[in-house]
């Protein structure tokens, strides 16, 4: 006995498929308007010539040091989405800085603007990995 998939599963599998194959630039784009609005200081080399010769999230690694020791003179919104990116790049990192900025839940991400939402919304739906 065969069984037919129903046309809306298949089309359901097939956008799946393509929008996980198109995820990486997508969260690069992401990443690199995220380092950008967050400031190019705090990613890759720190330069904004840098920022624009990116090809890779791995161009535009968080600098953890300098990141942990300015995290206590940022506005508290500065801190939430510099931790929030951190944490895709490093889970138990970022999760210490968020925490260091009194971040419960993701009902805290509330208090940022629609462009800082956006860059973590973007990240989230197209994360694979770092």
């Amino acid at each position: 006995m065969s069984v037919s998939i129903p046309p809306e599963v298949i089309d359901q599998i097939a956008m799946e498929d393509r929008h996980f194959a198109a995820a990486p630039e997508a969260f690069f784009q992401a990443w690199k308007r995220g380092a950008e609005i967050a400031g190019v200081e705090w990613f890759g080399d720190g330069t904004r010539e840098g920022l624009q010769r990116a090809t890779s999230k791995w161009d535009l690694r968080p600098n953890m040091l300098l990141l942990n020791d300015a995290l206590g003179v940022l506005s508290s919104g500065q801190r939430m989405f510099l931790s929030a990116m951190v944490s895709f790049y490093n889970s138990r990192e970022g999760g210490a800085m968020l925490k260091r900025c009194g971040f419960e839940g993701l009902s805290d991400f509330g208090g940022l603007d629609l462009q800082r939402r956006k860059v973590i919304a973007d990240l989230t739906l197209n994360y694979n990995g770092w």
